[in-house]
């Protein structure tokens, strides 16, 4: 009986935890100016929120964000 509890219980969190993490997505790409050269250290911010990143020597991000963010 403790053995099935056990198994249970721990297929439970491993579900839990996959839920949890499951929510989060990485958001990545570029940011160029209108002739296509790309912009070095422009913000990226997640509207709404105070979650942002900067863009690197060639326009490219990468932030996490939530599910409809």
């Amino acid at each position: 009986m403790k053995t099935k509890f056990t198994m249970i219980l721990t297929l439970f969190m491993a579900l839990i935890v996959q839920v949890t993490f499951a929510q989060q997505q990485t958001v990545s790409g570029t940011v160029s100016d209108e002739n296509g050269l790309p912009l070095i250290g422009a913000t990226v911010v997640i509207s709404g929120t105070s979650s942002g990143t900067t863009t690197d020597f060639d326009g490219n991000y990468r932030i996490n964000a939530r599910q409809g963010e």
